[in-house]
């Protein structure tokens, strides 16, 4: 067989596609790599039928122009098949009749590696072709069933189970599992009787599996999926209007303005229609903002045929609104497919509660939008970090912020823990306020914003984790792009895995049922 090759000495490692003139190397190869099992080679019709069948799927790594190894799959209809499969009864005999260009799932047959080239970390090339194979035909995933080669040696002690865990602890070595487990495969379950013959494993496997985040279950409908969103956030300044009607054609510009750049969302901040309490500023501060609130229903209807004939989905910011004689601050996403979903803050800052007698919301939910799931939470509530796992649980990958702070302070309360949100939650969090100042409208004198988009802190992010910034405290528009398969990726293979990392064994969140 040969002595390990010596990293120094390659010149050229490239993948290749399998053909049937290959066959004697092939057979040599498996020989070497099984050398337990000098019989277990595929005989030359199993890799002509293979081929023939599905030949993006057979693949092969060669060192300087000689064969290494090499990886065998096919496409199956998984629901087809029980879990509890053999090797035989997924093979269809070892006919590969089970094969069909329709499949969800991509089946590992074998991967092998001769011996002298073991070491080159070759094998973990052949799975991310398959990774990237799987990404490209739009597939569920991978499936197999990984052998156990060293289980021999504990099963007068270990059941399959408890072997398997105590590889996972790294207190034996198995390798095959370990090989599999490194390459962000998961065991699924334990496959008895699975492959004839195969002493060293006793005859059990194990279903390991790989999901393919990209997967797009397919449709029929005419649209596309978006992989990219565009945000246009609003940093709305403060001014006198004389009525609703002036208001509104402020706020339909900075709609036009945003929608000429193709947004997908446009993000308005919280009580950014305070101006039209000016009038009612002989009131005392909870009368004028429930006069304030009688302008919420015609605003949400202008905003709602905004959205439809800029074609772009609008996220209102929020406003005064009373349902049963109580105050809540709410707000809409209107949709530019048509129809409005509302939100309100869960959370009132003592200051709401005292002056205007504000009530908290009783209600948190996702938005399913024509580019993905998202959620709102208004101003406060961000800054409480429960609701926002929540929304993460639910699916979200953008989370909005409409706020209004007047100080610094309160600005940079609202600021960090967007950003950490964003960072705890993998997902992207857009913050958008108020400028400016309003000397005529009791309790909302002053504002301070800088309106921002955070995105999680990895390699494929900023590195301060910021997407893009307003100039603090100017009107402004800001746009900014948004890769939602970047989120993904980071969710599977992040250097830190929020979300798939918490001890859910020890502690979780419990939303109250009402």
């Amino acid at each position: 067989m040969g002595t390990m090759t010596d990293i120094h000495t390659i010149d050229n490692i490239e993948l290749v596609f399998l053909n049937q003139e290959d066959y004697e190397e092939i057979k040599n190869a498996m020989i070497e790599a099984y050398s337990n099992m000098p019989e277990a080679y595929w005989k030359e019709h199993h890799i002509k039928s293979l081929i023939e069948k599905f030949p993006e799927g057979q693949v092969g790594i060669k060192v300087d122009n000689e064969l290494a190894g090499c990886a065998l799959s096919i496409l199956v209809d998984y629901a087809k098949f029980d879990d509890k499969h053999t090797f035989r009864e997924i093979t269809g005999a070892y006919t590969f009749s089970t094969h069909t260009n329709e499949g969800d799932k991509l089946y590992g047959i074998d991967v092998f590696i001769r011996p002298k080239f073991r070491g080159l970390r070759l094998g973990r090339r052949l799975y991310d072709y398959r990774k990237e194979l799987c990404e490209k035909l739009n597939l569920k995933g991978i499936v197999f069933g990984g052998r156990i080669p060293n289980y021999h040696q504990y099963s007068g002690s270990l059941s399959p189970r408890e072997y398997i865990e105590k590889v996972r602890k790294k207190e034996i070595h198995d390798p095959v599992l370990d090989f599999q487990l490194s390459n962000d495969f998961h065991p699924a379950r334990i496959l008895q009787g699975y492959l004839e013959g195969d002493k060293e494993s006793k005859e059990y496997a194990v279903l390991l599996q790989w999901d393919n985040v990209y997967y797009e279950k397919k449709t029929n409908k005419a649209a596309i999926k978006k992989t990219v969103v565009r945000l246009g956030l609003i940093q709305w300044q403060m001014r006198l209007y004389k009525n609703l009607t002036e208001l509104m054609q402020q706020a339909e510009y900075f709609v036009d303005a945003v929608s000429g750049y193709r947004a997908d969302f446009a993000l308005f901040p919280e009580f950014f229609n305070a101006p039209l309490m000016a009038p009612y500023n002989n009131l005392s501060e909870p009368e004028a903002i429930r006069k304030l609130a009688e302008y919420t229903e015609e605003i949400t209807q202008r905003f709602a045929e905004l959205a439809i004939s800029y074609n772009i989905n609008i996220i209102t910011g929020s406003m005064p609104e009373m349902v049963d004689n109580n105050l809540y601050n709410v707000g809409y996403l209107c949709k530019r497919g048509g129809g409005m979903e509302r939100f309100e803050k869960l959370h009132v800052t003592p200051d709401e509660a005292k002056i205007w007698g504000l009530q908290g919301g009783k209600h948190i939910q996702t938005y399913d939008t024509d580019c993905g799931k998202i959620g709102i939470l208004i101003c406060y509530d961000i800054e409480f970090p429960e609701l926002s796992r929540i929304l993460a649980e639910d699916g979200i990958d953008i989370l909005f912020v409409p706020f209004l702070t007047d100080t610094q302070n309160g600005y940079s309360r609202v600021r960090n823990c967007a950003q950490a949100r964003a960072i705890e939650n993998e997902c992207y969090v857009a913050i958008a306020g108020c400028v400016g100042n309003l000397p005529k409208v009791h309790n909302m004198d002053i504002q301070y914003a800088q309106s921002m988009v955070f995105t999680p802190c990895d390699f494929s992010f900023p590195t301060n984790g910021v997407k893009a910034e307003a100039t603090p405290n100017t009107e402004m528009i800001l746009i900014a792009d948004l890769d939602i398969d970047l989120l993904r990726q980071l969710n599977q293979f992040g250097s830190v895995r929020n979300l798939k990392d918490r001890r859910t064994d020890i502690y979780s969140i419990l939303r109250t049922k009402r």
